[in-house]
């Protein structure tokens, strides 16, 4: 792929931090790629600058450096906090523990995960503000006072405050925070009136709480990493990739810990997007497969789809705009198992980088999808370019621990736990697309991630996908996608109104006031002024609904005509019905402040007749596909040998560095003018 060189003559780079390898994605001056794999180590840090030093290029000819981090979605998933209060208005202590009463699933015993603050750990004040804005009772002063020496005793290290209607009228919010900093000096404190000034305590809470308590671990975390690469001899932004698809610097994640919940995960998402539309489809599927998880993310008529409301563990709602990906345990080391009626099951367990899967050679003695592929030959014996070497041997050890008890031999109870592997990831593309009123045979499956090109074809088949699409470095491709990304800040604001009577001067004014927050933490970033784009939103509803639709507005606002017609598009899009005679109401302006970054463009490499290209394989490999019954004589082929334009016959297999790709019987494999690798299936 050629791209525009670089004016400075320096390198753009991106790290992504996955729960088994460390994806690094350089572009070069002349805008040709390196990438590196790196297993993820303990202190993550670590992996960052060994995955680097891979490369062969140093800290001091970086221009960019941008970083997708899961350090924040760790800390939701083992739940290691620094210790954190919540204090609130009396009365209102259990707010994050009554939660909505929902459960995860049917079962009315299986308890959801505990509020992150104990109970004994939410203290409360007397104070109210009223629905309107007005103060019903003052702030008791002493009895902040008093709390805040109790969090001093019981060394608090982070508290987050939350008022009843504080969303109306920061006031009391805001003057306990000043008590808690005067007493508590050194601790983080976060108010919910500046994290999600909005209606609804519980969701508001538990932002607020989760934030509060990620602040510790990421505020830290992002200052180390930014001191190491000065010390390296980086002297740029460094650039954290947040869940809403843009990036913010230390500073801002210091504020607003929270957003990065969902950093490595929004990463992909967005790089598949971009793929996909670099290959003429506004519609896409991002199937990102990778050592321990899967994760799949929908893009309609190029709009990745988002949400509002997410969590890492259920019951503890995060408000924060994200890009929406649906995630499920079924990556390479996910983990085949008998079920009490002995049934096999597939994940979501996985053994991740350590033990690793059997073949590993590690402390691993259960079969995973990764001893499956090895068996069926799908896989060759090392990875990473050898940075793992695999055994064989130890794989089928593993898989006889299934196929006895099935009454199979090895090669089939192998084919079995990947036919399951892959049913459980079609239902994962079925939920994103199909339960949302879209139709997959419309749209084209981007497979990527270590372990995604293994299987993608086959998805592909059960779904009815017309096109799959390989990236270049599939196993690197969520690091590009922190490449692809501008900085971004999502603010919001409550605004109750009706569309029939909505004072528009008003409206106008509210959404300037935004803005100019907006530029003022774009500024804080170091944004120059021209690089500034703002973008504006109206979160309507029917009325008497609680659910709302953002919808896109332009400045200045002349009438809502056309923004209700879009709300009952979108309505109807969403929910399968629209009712058009129905009064609709403003419930949240939104606007979204980004900072442009600077890229390469990309440009088209010229494309060879295929006719005169003859492929020369590495080898020929006998493999046992899912759905065959003998093994066949399968050519193995490096891509980088593969020009633009080279078509290849299935079956067969695409060896690179980072990734595999299985190119199965009566499927084609295309390599297109930016690299990618398309197959398609005969008819």
């Amino acid at each position: 792929m050629t791209e525009t060189i670089s004016p400075s003559g320096k390198f753009r780079t991106a790290v992504d931090i996955g729960g088994t390898f460390t994806d690094v994605f350089v572009q070069q001056p002349d805008g040709t790629i390196r990438t590196a794999k790196y297993p993820t180590q303990n202190n993550p840090i670590d992996g960052v600058l060994a995955g680097m030093e891979q490369t062969g290029v140093g800290w001091e000819d970086v221009e960019f450096f941008s970083h997708g981090t899961t350090i924040a979605t760790n800390a939701l998933i083992t739940r290691r906090f620094p210790k954190v209060a919540l204090v609130t208005t009396d009365g209102f202590r259990d707010v994050i523990e009554i939660r909505r009463g929902d459960r995860e699933s049917w079962d009315p015993y299986q308890e959801v995960a505990p509020p992150v603050v104990p109970r004994r750990h939410r203290l409360t004040v007397r104070e109210r503000i009223g629905y309107d804005g007005s103060v019903l009772e003052p702030l008791d002063e002493d009895g902040a006072r008093e709390v805040a020496r109790v969090l001093r005793r019981r060394e608090i290290e982070t508290v987050a405050v939350c008022f009843v209607n504080s969303f109306t009228n920061p006031v009391h919010e805001n003057r306990m925070a000043e008590i808690l900093a005067e007493e508590l000096p050194g601790v983080s404190i976060t108010t919910s009136s500046d994290v999600l000034p909005e209606i609804f305590e519980y969701e508001r809470f538990s932002t607020t709480v989760t934030n509060a308590a990620l602040i510790p671990i990421i505020g830290p975390y992002a200052r180390t990493l930014e001191g190491r690469l000065a010390e390296a001899g980086y002297d740029n932004d460094v650039l954290l990739l947040h869940s809403g698809g843009g990036v913010m610097t230390p500073a801002m994640a210091e504020r607003y810990g929270a957003r990065l919940a969902a950093s490595g995960i929004a990463a992909g998402a967005i790089a598949s997007r971009h793929i996909a539309r670099t290959c003429g489809f506004e519609n896409s599927i991002g199937f990102d497969m990778g050592g321990t998880s899967t994760d799949v993310s929908l893009t309609d008529n190029g709009v990745l789809a988002t949400t509002n409301m997410w969590s890492v563990s259920f019951g503890h709602p995060i408000c924060f705009p994200s890009i929406e990906v649906l995630t499920i345990g079924a990556g390479g080391g996910s983990i085949a198992w008998l079920d009490d009626a002995g049934s096999l099951r597939n994940g979501p367990q996985s053994a991740g980088s350590d033990p690793g899967p059997a073949c590993y050679g590690g402390a691993g003695e259960l079969a995973t999808n990764t001893d499956a592929n090895l068996i069926l030959g799908t896989v060759g014996k090392k990875l990473a370019g050898g940075v793992k070497e695999l055994d064989e041997s130890l794989a089928r050890a593993a898989v006889a621990k299934i196929a006895e008890p099935l009454g199979l031999d090895v090669e089939t109870a192998a084919q079995s736990i990947i036919k399951v592997a892959n049913a459980n990831m079609a239902d994962a593309i079925r939920l994103i697309s199909i339960r949302k009123g879209h139709d997959p045979r419309d749209f084209a499956l981007v497979g990527f991630g270590g372990a995604g090109p293994l299987h993608a074809a086959y998805l592909a088949k059960d779904l009815g996908i017309p096109t799959v699409i390989i990236p270049p470095h599939p196993g690197v491709t969520s690091a590009m996608g922190c490449m692809l990304v501008d900085i971004q800040h999502d603010i919001t604001r409550m605004y109750l109104a009706d569309t029939d009577n909505a004072d528009l001067d008003h409206l106008t004014a509210t959404f300037a006031e935004l803005r100019e927050e907006g530029r003022a933490r774009l500024t804080a970033e170091h944004v120059d002024p021209d690089d500034m784009l703002f973008e504006y939103y109206l979160d309507m509803r029917y009325k008497g609904q609680w659910r709302a639709i953002s919808v896109p507005v332009s400045m200045p606002l002349s009438d809502l005509d056309e923004v209700v017609a879009s709300f009952h598009a979108a309505h109807l899009k969403e929910h399968n019905f629209s009712s058009e005679d129905s009064g609709v109401e403003i419930y949240r302006i939104s606007l979204r402040a980004i900072g442009l970054t600077p890229r390469m463009d990309a440009t088209p490499a010229e494309l060879i007749d295929p006719a005169d290209f003859e492929p020369h394989p590495l080898e020929v490999r006998r493999v046992l596909f899912p759905d065959e019954q003998a093994r066949l004589a399968t050519p193995v082929y490096d891509r980088a040998t593969l020009p633009p334009g080279a078509v290849l016959n299935g079956p067969c297999i695409v060896d690179q560095l980072d990734s595999t790709t299985v190119v199965p019987p009566a499927t084609t494999a295309r390599v297109d003018e930016w690299g990618n690798l398309l197959l398609t299936a005969a008819e």
